[in-house]
């Protein structure tokens, strides 16, 4: 696709109405996406039934309330505390 085309479409593409775009934002995402697994739902199951039995057994490693806290906003709070405005959503 040449640039004059990209052009046009962004162009015609911001014109559309928000649930518009929402639409076609998703649609092209989804179009970028490897061809579906038909096994993921039921990998995802045995994943849980594992993990429950394990919790049900004892054998889990469980941490805490305040540990995972802790741990959540290691994850998620910035790098560079500069990045992010203080009003960030981000910093608890």
């Amino acid at each position: 696709m040449n640039s004059a085309v990209l052009i046009r479409l962004r162009s015609e593409a911001l014109e559309l109405s928000e649930p518009e775009r929402a639409e076609l934002a998703h649609d092209l995402v989804v179009s970028l996406d490897g061809p579906p697994d038909s096994q993921v739902a039921q990998k995802w199951d045995a994943e849980l039934l594992r993990r429950m039995d394990e919790v049900e057994a004892g054998t889990a490693p469980l941490i805490d309330r305040s540990e995972f806290q802790r741990r959540m906003q290691e994850r998620l709070s910035p790098k560079d505390p500069k990045s992010f405005p203080e009003s960030s959503p981000w910093i608890l």
